[in-house]
């Protein structure tokens, strides 16, 4: 078991250029800084619609959540929430998708089951 957030980082050619950061391992306090790293960098060059795949996220506590929610927070205008999408998730794991639900994460950021209705989410 990786208990190291490990980050790769990929560009999708859409509607609106996307960028997606595919992370490995374990989103907890050791993880938030490399997550706020990786999303600040992608922003800093240009990024405004970020996809977060969870698939090999295996343990997520609240100190990854406030990662995610600070990557919203950066990518999302004041004005823009509630009504633009900028950031969504996908291929959270099932364990992972029931903590976001339960916890009411899910109302600003949604999740979607694969690549794809992430990408089609940006239309």
């Amino acid at each position: 078991m990786e208990t190291t957030l490990t980050i790769t980082r990929e560009e999708i050619q859409a509607n609106n250029p996307i960028t997606v950061l595919h992370l490995q391992g374990w989103l907890d306090a050791k993880g938030e800084e490399n997550l706020l790293a990786a999303a600040r960098a992608a922003y800093s060059e240009g990024a405004r619609f970020m996809i977060l795949d969870l698939a090999g996220v295996e343990t997520l506590t609240s100190a990854g959540m406030r990662a995610m929610h600070k990557v919203y927070k950066l990518y999302t205008p004041t004005e823009e929430r509630m009504k633009r999408l900028r950031v969504s998730i996908c291929n959270a794991p099932v364990q992972v998708n029931n903590i976001l639900g339960i916890t009411g994460f899910l109302l600003n950021i949604p999740s979607y089951r694969n690549m794809q209705l992430a990408i089609d989410s940006f239309k």
